[in-house]
């Protein structure tokens, strides 16, 4: 019925084959690889803050600016709002106060979502992963597979996306320089993939099972409709799972990412976010748009989180979401 990793799977997946990885030494560190990843954003947001003084004009730039790095309309004019009133109340006088009382709003803003996954509370726990073609679904769970088990954890994938032609193959590939089993099929049924890699998880004691989806678009609606079934079969295998529903969205189609998270939400319930390619894109802040139109809103028991940002192809390059560290990246002064 199903499959398990072999070593002669993944010639068909040289083309969409993860990138080797590179010795602990040979890498810049997290913060150095965040900063790289976000510079395109960040010379869209710090730019401004060269100019002499705090003006209306400036003000009136900055808005401009933030909305350029899909920071959104309401988010914007949050930022913007608060902006004034500490101009006013604590006499900022240079742009490099006003760049400073910006990071530590947008800190604020961002602060929300950064929630840490918890897979500690259910055995197997179990991860479901949707989004649209194209924005790094399976290449995300061949780097949460490896971030697992730098934690101890042991892991399984479930290759559920039974209809892109190398999503089989190309999850294969991940399991196989991770060292980790994958459970699928040469084609049929999504669910019953998943249905049997639960199944196997629980028969060999693995602590989570990552489980891919095909990727759809949110006007799809049978499509849609078929990942909501994926999460119903999930259910009949454990009633509590899935325990995590993560959506990936690609940084780089900026407001339509909350278009996204409205409709796979509305579809199969989303806990989750993974926002990836953030180094190829000077729209990063759409991550504060996604926190302004979740801000306050309960999501279930608990508030809507960005998980995970990704900012490169490379395994280590996928890693949980820090506001601080996000926003010290994304101010960060540039070399001369």
């Amino acid at each position: 019925m199903f499959g398990f990793l072999k070593k002669n799977d993944t010639a068909a997946a040289a083309a969409d084959s993860p990138q080797s990885v590179d010795s602990p030494k040979s890498r810049p560190g997290w913060t150095d690889r965040l900063k790289a990843g976000l510079a395109r954003t960040r010379s869209q947001l710090t730019g401004l803050f060269r100019r002499n003084k705090i003006d209306d004009e400036l003000l009136e730039d900055l808005e401009s600016t933030l909305l350029m790095a899909d920071v959104g309309l309401e988010a914007s004019r949050f930022l913007l709002d608060e902006l004034k009133q500490q101009v006013k109340n604590d006499k900022l006088e240079t742009p490099a106060e006003l760049q400073a009382a910006l990071a530590a709003t947008m800190e604020q803003l961002l602060r929300p979502l950064e929630i840490p996954l918890d897979t500690t509370t259910h055995k197997p726990f179990v991860i479901m992963l949707a989004g649209v073609n194209g924005a790094g679904k399976t290449t995300s769970i061949g780097k949460l597979a490896k971030h697992f088990q730098a934690q101890g954890k042991s892991v399984l994938l479930a290759a559920g996306d039974t209809f892109r032609a190398a999503a089989r193959e190309q999850l294969m590939t991940w399991g196989e320089r991770s060292n980790v089993a994958v459970i699928a099929q040469a084609s049929g049924d999504p669910a019953a993939v998943v249905f049997d890699a639960i199944n196997a998880a629980k028969a060999r004691n693995i602590d989570i099972v990552l489980a891919d989806t095909a990727g759809r678009l949110p006007t799809q609606l049978h499509l849609m409709e078929e990942i909501a079934k994926v999460k119903r079969v999930i259910r009949k295998v454990d009633p509590s799972a899935p325990h995590e529903v993560l959506l990936v969205l690609d940084a780089n189609i900026g407001q339509n990412a909350l278009t996204q998270v409205t409709a796979f939400d509305k579809a199969i319930g989303v806990t989750g976010l993974v926002v990836t390619k953030l180094d190829g894109t000077a729209k990063g802040g759409v991550i504060a748009a996604i926190a302004r139109q979740r801000l306050g809103q309960q999501h279930g028991q608990q508030r809507l989180a960005l998980r995970f940002i990704g900012v490169g192809e490379g395994i280590d390059d996928l890693q949980p979401f820090v506001a601080r560290e996000f926003v010290a990246a994304l101010f960060a002064a540039d070399a001369a």
